[in-house]
């Protein structure tokens, strides 16, 4: 690799170490190709991706970063699982790491704050925006259906009484 690809590198993991929500580190030795693709395929799905590079050139691209803090992690075969969404690569990375024995994670970080193998099981375990997403939704449309509801009961109610008169009166 000469000089202007390492240049690239360094830039592209720049970029990728600032707009990510979350940056999980991981040591990958052992997995196999397919295990790899499988891994970069569950990350796809959820709007995320996985990325080896040299651990010298990714500690070049952290300084002045916000999660500069993470540098020490990267020692050995190291593999970074991220996304945007500051929730769903821990959550690639811990289901991953649970099936595959293999897949070592070792922290990450979040915005600025640098996150230990228990921060990024705990990152993993909160919803993600789509599930905040839909609960605020559910939250705000539930006084809507019971406003509906309520303004709807009495007229339901004034055509049962409304019917119940009128069966009266033809009876008499």
């Amino acid at each position: 690799m000469d000089r202007a690809q390492k240049e690239k590198v360094v830039e592209e993991l720049g970029q990728i170490f600032e707009s990510s929500g979350v940056v999980v580190v991981a040591h990958y030795t052992g997995l196999t190709v397919a295990e790899m693709q499988d891994l970069r395929a569950r990350a796809r799905e959820v709007g995320g991706s996985v990325r080896v590079a040299k651990n010298r050139l990714a500690k070049i691209a952290l300084e002045g970063k916000p999660c500069e803090s993470m540098a020490d992690l990267l020692t050995g075969m190291t593999v970074l699982t991220y996304s945007e969404d500051p929730v769903a690569a821990a959550k690639v990375a811990e289901d991953f790491a649970k099936e595959n024995k293999k897949f070592e994670i070792l922290g990450g970080a979040m915005g600025e704050t640098a996150l230990d193998r228990a921060g990024v099981e705990a990152v993993s375990k909160m919803p993600s925006r789509e599930e905040l997403i839909a609960s605020i939704v559910g939250c705000i449309g539930a006084p809507a259906s019971n406003i509906a509801g309520a303004i709807g009961a009495p007229a339901s109610n004034i055509a049962s009484i409304l019917s119940t008169i009128e069966e009266r009166a033809e009876a008499a």
